[in-house]
C-alpha cells in the first residue's frame, strides 16, 4: 500500500472518550459497484489503492486509525442520550489537493460498541441511493458529504425480507454533529465539551473566538444550506440533531427525496406520521436544531446561565433573515433577476401558489421559464395569465430577459424517486447499467440534451414513489 493514502487523523487524537477504536469487520467477497475516480484524485489518494477489500473494510490502510464516534441527538424531538456510529467507521482524514481537511468513512462496516442491537450492516439500496442523491447535490453546487465508492460485501443482510449487503465509502469535511456537542452537555462534561469546541472551530471556522462565535457560523452556514435545498425541492427527511452537520454540508441521505409535484407540505419519509420534516418545514427545525447546539455551548459561552442564554439567543435570532436573504437570492435567480425590487418576494410566492394548486413539476416549471413553455405546467384555468404579465414587466425594467441567469439556477434534471427506485431493483438483481447511467446524466445537471429529455420527465402516475424508508 506505501503511501497511496496518507491519513493525518485529528480525531483520533481527542480524548479517548470521544470515540471508540474499532476495526470494520471483514466481508465475504467484496466487489466494486462504483469507484469515484474524481473524487478520489481530488483527495489526493491513487484510485488504484482502493481495492474492494480496503473499501469494503477487510483491509485497513496504512496509517488508518479506524474508529466509532460517539453522539448523541433529538430524534423526531426525543432526546436519546447515546447514539454513535452503530454502522460506520471512520478509516482517519486525509489533506485533500486544496489543503482541505475531509473523513473518510465506510458506512454499513459492521457491528461497533455503539451498535444498540442492529447488525452493524447497510444493504445495498441505501447505497445506491446515497451515492446517487450526494453526488447529484454535489453537482448542484450543494455543500454535501460525498460518495468515493459502493461494494457489494457477497453477504445478505435481513431487513423485512434478504436482501443483498453493501458497503458506502463516505467523505465528509467532518462527521461532527449538533449531537456530538448534545452528548458531551448532556453528561456535564464540560472539559470535553471545551476540546470538541476548539476541534470544531479550528476545522471549520478558523476565524471564530470561541463558542458563541462557532454558533454564528454555523447558523450563517446552515441558513444558507437550507436556502439551496429549498430552491432544488429537496426534503431531507430526518432533520435529527444528529444529522446536522456542524460543516454545513448535507449529511445522512436517509429517505431523502426531491419533489416532482410542487406541494409545499410534502413529506416523503415513512417514520415522519406528523410531518415534521415537511418540506416547507426545513427551515423552522434548522433553527430548532441549532437552538439544541446552542443550548449545549451554554456552559462554554458564560457562568451566568441567564446571561449565557441572552447571548447565544441573539446569534441564533440571526437566522431568519440570513435565511431570507439566501432564499430570496437563491429564487431571484430562478425567476431570472439579476436586481432587487420591494415587490419580489410577493412575484415569487404568487409562482409558487399558483404551482401549489396545479400540482406542477417542480424543477420543470422553473427549467421552462427559460427554455419552454412554463404555462402548460399550470394547469388552472388564468394561472398563467394572471401572473406572467407582472413577471414579463419586471424583466423589462431590470433591462434582460434573465434567460441565462434562470438556466444556470434551474437544473433540467434532478434525481427523481422513480428513477433512483428503478436503478435499485435493476441493482438488486445483478445490473448496475441504469445506476451507472442515472450517475453520468445527474453529473450534468444543467445541460439539455436528448439523455437530458428523458430523465427530465416526471413519474408516470404508476411510477410515482410516495413513500422512501430510512437504510437501517
Amino acid at each position: 500500500m506505501g503511501m497511496s493514502i496518507s491519513f493525518d487523523n485529528s480525531y483520533a487524537r481527542l480524548p479517548e472518550g470521544f470515540f471508540a477504536r474499532q476495526a470494520p469487520v471483514p466481508v465475504a467477497t467484496p466487489g466494486i459497484v462504483a469507484l469515484n475516480r474524481d473524487l478520489a484524485a481530488e483527495l489526493g489518494i491513487d484510485p488504484d489503492a482502493l481495492t474492494a477489500e480496503v473499501l469494503a473494510g477487510n483491509e485497513v490502510p496504512e496509517g488508518a486509525e479506524p474508529l466509532a464516534q460517539l453522539y448523541a441527538g433529538h430524534q423526531f424531538g426525543n432526546f436519546v442520550p447515546q447514539l454513535g456510529d452503530g454502522r460506520a467507521i471512520l478509516l482517519g482524514e486525509v489533506i485533500d489537493t486544496k489543503g482541505n481537511r475531509r473523513d473518510i468513512q465506510l458506512k454499513g462496516s459492521g457491528r461497533t460498541p455503539f451498535s444498540r442491537g442492529g447488525d452493524g450492516r447497510a444493504w445495498l439500496g441505501p447505497v445506491m441511493r446515497e451515492y446517487v442523491v450526494s453526488e447529484a447535490m454535489h453537482a448542484l453546487g450543494i455543500p454535501t458529504t460525498r460518495a468515493l465508492a459502493a461494494v457489494t460485501t457477497g453477504e445478505d443482510v435481513i431487513r423485512e425480507r434478504v436482501l443483498p449487503g453493501a458497503v458506502l465509502t463516505r467523505v465528509a469535511a467532518s462527521h461532527l454533529r449538533v449531537g456530538t456537542f448534545q452528548v458531551f452537555a448532556s453528561r456535564g462534561q464540560t472539559d470535553a465539551l471545551r476540546d470538541l469546541t476548539a476541534h470544531a472551530i479550528a476545522r471549520h471556522y478558523p476565524d471564530a473566538q470561541g463558542p458563541l462565535d462557532l454558533l454564528s457560523a454555523v447558523v450563517e452556514r446552515q441558513a444558507e444550506l437550507i436556502a439551496a435545498w429549498m430552491s432544488v425541492g429537496f426534503i431531507h427527511g430526518v432533520m435529527n440533531t444528529d444529522n446536522m452537520a456542524i460543516s454545513g454540508e448535507t449529511i445522512d441521505y436517509g429517505p431523502c427525496a426531491f419533489m416532482d409535484a410542487y406541494h409545499p407540505n410534502t413529506v416523503f419519509s415513512s417514520i415522519d406520521q406528523m410531518g415534521r420534516y415537511a418540506f416547507q418545514n426545513q427551515p423552522n427545525m434548522a433553527v430548532w436544531n441549532l437552538a439544541q447546539l446552542a443550548s449545549a455551548l451554554l456552559p462554554l459561552i458564560d457562568e451566568d446561565d441567564d446571561k449565557a442564554i441572552e447571548l447565544a439567543e441573539d446569534r441564533l435570532h440571526a437566522f431568519p433573515d440570513l435565511f431570507g436573504a439566501a432564499w430570496a437570492r437563491r429564487f431571484r435567480a430562478k425567476i431570472g433577476l439579476t436586481t432587487e425590487e420591494p415587490g419580489d418576494g410577493a412575484l415569487i410566492q404568487g409562482l409558487l401558489s399558483r404551482m401549489a394548486a396545479s400540482q406542477a413539476d417542480f424543477t420543470n416549471t422553473f427549467r421552462a421559464l427559460a427554455t419552454g413553455d412554463a404555462s402548460s405546467h399550470l394547469t388552472d384555468a388564468g394561472a398563467w395569465d394572471s401572473w406572467a404579465p407582472d413577471w414579463r414587466a419586471r424583466l423589462e425594467r431590470q433591462g434582460s430577459d434573465g434567460g441565462a441567469v434562470m438556466r444556470a439556477a434551474n437544473p433540467a434534471v434532478i434525481p427523481r424517486n422513480h428513477r433512483i427506485e428503478e436503478a435499485i431493483q435493476a441493482g438488486v438483481a445483478g445490473d448496475f447499467a441504469p445506476f451507472h447511467k442515472l450517475n453520468d446524466v445527474l453529473a450534468r445537471p444543467f445541460d439539455d440534451g436528448p439523455e437530458t429529455t428523458d430523465f427530465a420527465k416526471p413519474p408516470r402516475p404508476e411510477e410515482r414513489v410516495m413513500r422512501t424508508f430510512c437504510g437501517t
